[in-house]
Order: structure tokens, then C-alpha cells, then sequence
């Protein structure tokens, strides 16, 4: 542990604690925000797109990512203050082709690594909780204290205080602060 304090001052102050391996590509593109701890081997890889010369990868205050969570943005991910990121998180803006009415039959024949990346912007707020392997696609926006529970596929947008499961996630409970307690959502 004392070797991992030490290399994380000289190699990445301002952040509390890096356990190596940690794999950062594009550094410039990506700001780990103050008092970051990682477990081994995260990958973070900031890979903007058209020349764009901004922060694609934006960590908020306190921010803690477990063992193998891997972040990969060619356009924009912003995870806010005190986010707790289970190990084997998956978070990415951008998908190889398109899956919706711009696909087409050349795109679907041409091999995946060929296809044109298409990105959507992806934002976690304040204190949310991703629980272990859980799947954040492009486009998703989760409101502050979210929990997504492991192995969770988010495919869309859910309000502050969600509890979301499942594949595709869905929501579960919210939590009813008048109440002061979380409330089964009916309609699932």
C-alpha cells in the first residue's frame, strides 16, 4: 500500500489514492477531480473525436472506482461529487455504428471496428452508488443518488433517488423524501 501512496503523490497529486496497474490514455482529455481513489487496474481512455481539444472525462470531487472499472469517452462523461463505482463497471459515450434510423445495410456489412463512432454525452450526479458490473450506455443521464443495482444495463435516463435493476435497467423504488423512505414504483 505505502508504494501505491508514494507513486500516486509523484505521479497523480491531488488525487488520495491510485492502486496500480492504472491505465490512463489521453491525460490531457481527462480530469480526475480531487481526492480520486482507484482499486487495480481501471482504465480510463479519453479518445475525442474531430479535433476536439476538451475534457472528455470528468471526475467530480471524492470520487471512488473499485477494481477493473473501465471509462472509455470520445465525446463527453461527467461523474459528479462522491460517486462510489463498484469494480467491473462499464461507462461508455460512444457505441461502433449506429442502432437506430441512421443505420444502414453498408454500415451493418462493414466490420465493427470500421463503422463510424457515434457518441452521445453520459452524466452520473452527485452521490450515486453503481453497483458490480453494472453497464452505463451513451445517452444516459442519472439524477444525484442514484443506485444502479449490480449487473444493471442502463440503456436511458432516470430522475434523483432511483433504484434501478435489472437488464435493460428499470426502475425499482424512489426514494420519497416527505416520508423520509424508499416506495416500490407501482407500474413495474
Amino acid at each position: 500500500m505505502m508504494v501505491h501512496l508514494i507513486r500516486t503523490r509523484i505521479c497523480y497529486p491531488g488525487t488520495r489514492i491510485i492502486r496500480f496497474p492504472f491505465e490512463i490514455r489521453n491525460r490531457r482529455y481527462i480530469d480526475l477531480g480531487s481526492g480520486l481513489t482507484t482499486g487495480r487496474g481501471c482504465r480510463l481512455e479519453a479518445l475525442p473525436q474531430n479535433g476536439n481539444p476538451h475534457t472528455c472525462i470528468q471526475l467530480g470531487k471524492n470520487v471512488q472506482l473499485n477494481d477493473y472499472v473501465h471509462i472509455g469517452a470520445i465525446q463527453q462523461i461527467t461523474i459528479g461529487d462522491d460517486v462510489l463505482i463498484a469494480s467491473k463497471v462499464f461507462i461508455t459515450d460512444h457505441n461502433h455504428g449506429s442502432f437506430d434510423e441512421r443505420c444502414t445495410k453498408e454500415e451493418m456489412l462493414t466490420a465493427p471496428i470500421s463503422r463510424p463512432l457515434h457518441a452521445q454525452a453520459v452524466h452520473i450526479g452527485n452521490r450515486c452508488w453503481l453497483g458490480e458490473q453494472a453497464v452505463i450506455l451513451p445517452g444516459v443521464s442519472l439524477g444525484e443518488g442514484c443506485v444502479v443495482g449490480a449487473s444493471a444495463v442502463v440503456t436511458k435516463s432516470f430522475p434523483p433517488y432511483s433504484l434501478l435493476i435489472g437488464n435493460p435497467a428499470r426502475l425499482y423504488k424512489r426514494f420519497n423524501f416527505d416520508k423520509g423512505k424508499w416506495e416500490v414504483v407501482s407500474n413495474n
